[in-house]
């Protein structure tokens, strides 16, 4: 087994990995030896080096490529590189190549980004390239070309291979003749979602960064031989606006690198099992996906020659764990003034290697599905791509994570290819939809599959213009109407401001909405703050509730509620024809969950998945805290992660972890009279023998501190 693993090529084999983002003083003063031990300790199996691009650590036969300051007639990607493959390590030439010198724009000023004036556009003094100029499609081939001639690596990463973002338009004399030729179209005057040329400009300027991830990719193999492929990194945001299709590029991959260091001031560390869920259910669930992890102080304030806390780096890395993310250090430059960064991928990266058999080549189990769309994020988030976008999805996974629910995020065009793996389908405000998409979840409807509905479902094309119809809604039974109440777009929080401290006033008959209002039987109204649509149902989903319209709170004398409009529905539930169970949210619930994270409002979207699922959860987790699940089928075993996020979603900086007792995780026996479960974290001298009962085999967990990992055989 091991002689055949070895004969996979690269991509297929290597799991862990390291990088020193190396600096320009690094050829100066960098200790080899220090990260020779590092290798060792950390059980890598794959180095990411810096070579060329914006700064070459090696010495070019291209005088313009500049080199690092201290490199002088030295080659330190040789040093490097060299020490690494004699540790029998993977090497990954790094490349950056998005800027360049004003040298370089003296001696070629057509390969560089220009605005409506013909200036130069820059940023920290070095000059955008113009993905269209033959700066990427001559220039960085021969480099390419150069680096694998010299120096034979497997492969090559690139962290800035996408140019420009949408709000800046190059008007060079090469972008200006091949729009017009591909479209007939003078360039868009400016970046104006309103104006047809401009949307046209983005989507042709997706084509044009696949097209160079295709050649990079084409020099490589034809230099380096069939397994030497070049990767830009790629983000597992749904909310992504950048100008390459994501969808795309992660189809037509054999390895994914992902650039996404730690979380934001918007998302958990939950996140991190999204991301590697996304990523893998876009291309393969067998593909290896490794993220880079910040070691460094990053986030809200980020100091890149610190060491981050370890429980930061640590839950991030962990969570990722859970949906399948490869770890792969990242230090920036190889000084060690700050040497606990380098304490902390350790413990993590030896049990990964101690148990990575279990960790990859496994299928998901969750038969819940989220779906999420470029073209969305783009042409129907625009400019509010936050509000529109980010927050109805995080909202939504937000429940999903709380209420221990597993699920797919799935893009929206490959619904039909996964749609015997889910019972449930989950649309929070996908507005954007191409024609085959629309007709994808029509589908789906025929075939009695669940959902649960939010926003404006297939109201513009995947180019963000207007339809003249709704024709998700239409199979729904539901007619939206041009009015609304309140507010779905950002707003400020003030006691002043009536629209954000409204309610919903809850229908008085559960009845009418079973299942949806668990847990508020002893409240007639739910803390609102958000936008509803006045919509009409002439089919079988039954309207309830209303909405309670907005009054002033200060002082408190006149906090008191004027006027509640039952005709305005928030809660449209029922079932259809073809037995699809179906909730739609008029009120736009989960957008407000995002924003606010209001736990009445995880509820209720938890209650909306579980009120309409027929198929049971594949696996259940009783007990305190914030547990993060997902369960994989590996051959006849199940592994089951639990992430313990209790408290650890602090604002700034996670930096203690606290331990959940007495959980009980429950899965169904599948026929089995007894099985046997291993603790892979909390490691016990032999495994657990458990036996079924009615049905169902009962794990009890005494204690997780930040995670375990239980498989059932």
């Amino acid at each position: 087994m091991a002689e055949q693993t070895t004969m996979l090529p690269w991509y297929r084999r290597v799991k862990r990995w390291g990088q020193t983002n190396l600096t320009e003083d690094d050829p100066e003063r960098n200790n080899i030896d220090f990260w020779r031990e590092q290798w060792k300790r950390t059980r890598i199996e794959g180095v990411i080096v810096n070579c060329g691009g914006i700064v070459a650590y090696y010495p070019s036969c291209f005088g313009l490529q500049y080199r690092a300051e201290t490199l002088g007639d030295g080659d330190y990607f040789r040093v490097f590189s060299e020490a690494a493959k004699a540790e029998g390590l993977t090497v990954i030439a790094r490349m950056d190549i998005n800027r360049a010198t004003e040298e370089f724009v003296n001696a070629h000023p057509d390969w560089f980004c220009v605005d409506q004036d013909g200036r130069y556009m820059t940023s920290q003094g070095r000059f955008f390239s113009c993905v269209n100029s033959d700066y990427y499609k001559k220039y960085i081939p021969a480099v390419l070309t150069e680096i694998i001639e010299r120096y034979h690596p497997a492969g090559f990463a690139d962290n800035s291979w996408k140019g420009m973002g949408r709000d800046q338009i190059c008007y060079c004399r090469n972008c200006r003749e091949r729009f017009l030729q591909d479209t007939g179209l003078f360039l868009p005057e400016a970046p104006d979602f309103d104006d047809p040329v401009y949307r046209k400009w983005i989507r042709w300027s997706m084509n044009i960064r696949t097209e160079n991830w295709d050649l990079f990719n084409e020099t490589a193999k034809k230099a380096g031989g069939p397994d030497c492929l070049w990767f830009g990194m790629i983000n597992a945001d749904p909310a992504d606006t950048s100008l390459s299709d994501v969808h795309a590029l992660l189809s037509r991959s054999e390895f994914v690198f992902t650039d996404h260091q730690s979380r934001d001031l918007l998302n958990g560390f939950e996140q991190n099992h999204e991301n590697g869920d996304l990523l893998h259910l876009a291309s393969r669930e067998d593909l290896i996906i490794p993220e880079s992890l910040a070691n460094y102080v990053r986030g809200d304030r980020t100091f890149r020659l610190s060491a981050n806390p370890y429980e930061e780096t640590r839950m991030w890395t962990v969570s990722g764990a859970a949906g399948g993310i490869s770890p792969w250090y990242h230090h920036i430059g190889g000084g060690t003034r700050d040497r606990r960064q380098f304490e902390t991928p350790v413990p993590f990266f030896q049990w990964h290697a101690e148990n990575e058999e279990w960790l990859y080549d496994r299928t998901s189990l969750a038969n819940v599905t989220v779906v999420w769309s470029q073209d969305n994020a783009v042409f129907y988030g625009r400019n509010e791509v936050r509000e529109r976008v980010a927050y109805p999805w995080r909202g939504m996974l937000s429940a999903l994570h709380e209420a221990r629910i597993p699920f797919l995020p799935l893009n929206i065009r490959d619904l039909i290819r996964y749609k015997n793996r889910f019972d449930t389908l989950v649309l929070p405000d996908i507005a954007a939809m191409s024609d085959t998409e629309i007709e994808s979840i029509l589908e789906l409807i025929r075939e009695g599959k669940n959902l649960v509905v939010t926003g404006c479902p297939g109201i513009l094309t995947e180019n963000g213009e207007p339809r003249e119809e709704c024709l998700i809604l239409d199979a729904l039974g539901l007619q939206m109407t041009e009015t609304y109440e309140g507010a779905f777009t950002s707003q400020p929080s003030s006691w002043e401001y009536p629209l954000a401290h409204t309610y919903l006033s809850l229908p008085k008959d559960s009845r009418t909405a079973p299942g949806l209002l668990s847990g508020f039987e002893d409240t007639e109204i739910l803390g609102f703050g958000g936008g509803i649509r006045r919509v009409l149902s002439r089919g079988p989903l039954v309207p309830s509730g209303g909405y309670v319209k907005p009054f002033p709170i200060f002082p408190p004398e006149f906090s008191w509620i004027r006027e509640t409009d039952e005709t305005l529905h928030p809660f449209f539930t029922g079932t259809l024809e073809t037995g699809s169970n179906v909730v739609y949210l008029a009120a736009d619930i989960d957008r407000c969950a995002g924003r606010s994270r209001l736990p009445d409002h995880f509820r209720l979207l938890s209650n909306a998945v579980l009120s309409v699922m027929r198929e049971e959860l594949p696996v259940t987790v009783e007990g305190p805290g914030y547990i993060d699940t997902a369960v994989f089928r590996k051959g006849n075993a199940r592994v089951i992660h639990l992430t313990n996020l209790s408290f650890a979603n602090v604002i700034g900086y996670c930096h203690w972890i606290l331990p959940v007792y007495g959980l009980t995780v429950r899965i169904p026996a599948e026929g089995r009279d007894t099985a046997e479960v291993q603790f892979l974290v909390r490691k016990e001298n032999r495994p657990r023998t458990i036996a079924s009962e009615n049905g169902y085999l009962t794990v009890p967990v005494d204690r997780i501190d930040d995670f375990e990992v239980l498989v059932i055989h």
